[in-house]
């Protein structure tokens, strides 16, 4: 946890858990609903984070089904714990998968983080029962790097220059900026039949706002130590974002998902 940029026990997490329901929930229910999710299947949504897609889950399966949600913090999670639901302490990359097998299994911006990305992936695919589904959604910042692809003036180009020092926090903790775009190869890589991937990032949302300033507040401390902004840079882009001057964008979400064979 001491390599993860973003610390969940620091209280801008749960700004940044709402923003992420607000922009992502729709997109990710999009796909698990096309899927056929119903009552009776069972769940296991990995690194959950905040509770938005366990409950989503959880009101998907109904009392017949079931959804596990995993975390290494589970602080955000713990409250959502009941009918149906039950939350854990877990390690995706290091600790035994659960002793059961799923219909869905689901994780969102956790791959990404991770230095032991083939285990945790190898994990997931195991859990599945056969036919069961697997949904991975990654962000991919090298993709699209930018805070605010329209570049047309010096708050865009601040913007820009503290994303690029987002960028390269993210990258000395061992994440991969490129990740997502793998991910339809590594799913089929792995076996999975039916492999299929698209792409989503928001621009001009209020919630996309929400989500900068609440970034850049915790990782305020870094950028300094890193020489990668100063106090004014930072509090002249925070009230740009207050005062609604930039269209934000965040980094594409990749989605890909894939049937494991019976």
């Amino acid at each position: 946890m001491s390599r993860y940029l973003l610390d969940n026990r620091r209280p801008e997490a749960g700004e940044r858990f709402a923003a992420f329901a607000e922009l992502f929930d729709p997109w990710t229910f999009r796909h698990i609903d096309d899927l056929g999710i119903g009552a009776g299947w069972h769940c296991w949504e990995v690194g959950a984070g905040g509770a938005s897609v366990p409950r989503g889950l959880a009101e998907r399966v109904r009392e017949q089904g079931r959804v596990l949600a995993t975390d290494i913090d589970v602080s955000w999670t713990v409250a959502a714990t009941g009918d149906g639901l039950e939350v854990r302490r877990h390690d995706v990359a290091r600790d035994p998968r659960p002793d059961e097998e799923f219909d869905l299994v689901h994780a969102r911006l956790v791959l990404v983080h991770l230095t032991d990305r083939a285990a945790a992936l190898q994990n997931m695919i195991d859990a599945l029962r056969p036919g069961g589904w697997l949904v991975i959604e990654d962000a991919d910042p090298a993709l699209q790097p930018l805070a605010c692809p329209d570049e047309h003036g010096p708050a865009q180009r601040l913007a820009n220059r503290l994303r690029t020092g987002f960028r390269t926090l993210l990258a000395e903790r061992g994440a991969d900026l490129a990740y997502g775009r793998t991910l339809p190869r590594l799913l089929r890589d792995a076996g999975l039949a039916d492999v299929h991937a698209d792409a989503y990032f928001p621009i001009t949302s209020p919630a996309g706002a929400v989500l900068e300033a609440a970034t850049v507040h915790h990782i305020r401390d870094q950028l300094l130590a890193a020489d990668l902004a100063t106090a004014d840079e930072i509090e002249a882009h925070l009230t740009h974002v207050v005062r609604g001057d930039l269209d934000l964008t965040t980094a594409p979400m990749i989605t890909a998902w894939g049937r494991k064979p019976a």
